[in-house]
C-alpha cells in the first residue's frame, strides 16, 4: 500500500513508539559498558556494536509487524525510494555516545508515496522523547513530565530576536554560517537531533546542519511540521543544508542559506 490511511497512521505510530522502547533498552545497556567496540566506517564516521545491535533489533521488529514494508537504515542500507518504507538511524550522535555525552538518540521514521508520515526521536540518556504522525500533532515527554505534552514552534518573527543552533562549523560555507550567527540574537551548538527538537518545542527558532543523510533527518520532519515549524533541504556547493525553523522566520533564513 503506497499511501497510509489515517487509521493506519495511529497504528504505525504506536509501533514506532514500541520499537523505540526496545531500542532504548539496547542503547542504554551498551552505554554503561567500558569495553564498547568502536569501528570506523569508510566515510570516517564511527560505528559501535550498539549502533549495529539496535538497527538489527529495529529491523526484526518491523519485519514481524510490517513484513511488506521496506527498510532503509544507516548501518545496513536499503534503497527503497517508493512505497512504505521505514527509515532508521539507530544512534544519531555516535561521537557523543562513545564519549558518554548524553546528547544522542534513536530516530525512527515511516515514509510512503505521500511523504514522511511518522517520526519518533528517542533520547533515553536525556530522559526525553518526541514523536508525531501527520494530522495527530507533535508530542514530547521529558524529565519535567512523564505525561505527553503537545509541543509548538515559537512565534518569533524578527531574525534579530531568534535563537540559532547548529552542530559544528565543519563543512559549512562560513559566509552563510557567519551571517546566521551575526544576524541572530543567540547562537548555541546543542547539536544533532536536539537542535531541531528544540525548534519543535519553541525553545530555539532556527536549526541547521550540513551533509545529513535521509536517516539523519527523516524522523525530525513530522515532529517539526506537526509542531508548526518548517523543514527544508538546501543544496549548496559545500553540501546540502538541512534547515528547520519556526514558520515566521523560514523564508528569511531560507534566502540566507540558499544565496
Amino acid at each position: 500500500m503506497p499511501v497510509t490511511t489515517p487509521d493506519g497512521l495511529a497504528a504505525d505510530l504506536a509501533l514506532a513508539l514500541e520499537l523505540a522502547d526496545g531500542a532504548d533498552a539496547i542503547t542504554m545497556a551498551h552505554a554503561q559498558r567500558t569495553d564498547l567496540r568502536v569501528e570506523t566506517k569508510p566515510d570516517m564516521s564511527p560505528v559501535t556494536e550498539a549502533d549495529q545491535a539496535t538497527e538489527l533489533a529495529l529491523r526484526e521488529g518491523i519485519a514481524v509487524a510490517r513484513p511488506d514494508d521496506a527498510i532503509v537504515g544507516e548501518e545496513y542500507g536499503g534503497d527503497a525510494a517508493t512505497g512504505r518504507r521505514w527509515i532508521l538511524d539507530p544512534i544519531d550522535g555516535t561521537k557523543n555516545y562513545v564519549r558518554r555525552v548524553p546528547v544522542w538518540s534513536t530516530l525512527i521514521a515511516l515514509a510512503d508515496d505521500a511523504g514522511i508520515q511518522v517520526g519518533v526521536v528517542s533520547a533515553p540518556a536525556l530522559g526525553r522523547r518526541w514523536w508525531a504522525a501527520r494530522g495527530h500533532g507533535a508530542w514530547a515527554t521529558g524529565p519535567e513530565s512523564a505525561e505527553p505534552r503537545r509541543i509548538h514552534a515559537s512565534s518569533v518573527a524578527d531574525l534579530a530576536d531568534a535563537s540559532f543552533s547548529f552542530s559544528d562549523p565543519e563543512n559549512w560555507d562560513r559566509r552563510v554560517l557567519d551571517e546566521l550567527i551575526e544576524r541572530t540574537w543567540r547562537t548555541r551548538a546543542y547539536g544533532d537531533f536536539w537542535s531541531h527538537m528544540l525548534v519543535a518545542e519553541g525553545a530555539v527558532d532556527i536549526a541547521a546542519e550540513v551533509g545529513l543523510g535521509v536517516w539523519d533527518f527523516a524522523a525530525l520532519v513530522p515532529v517539526i511540521e506537526e509542531a508548526g515549524g518548517r523543514f527544508a533541504n538546501v543544496e549548496r556547493p559545500s553540501g546540502p543544508v538541512s534547515l528547520t525553523t519556526n514558520a515566521p522566520l523560514h523564508d528569511t533564513v531560507l534566502r540566507i542559506v540558499a544565496e
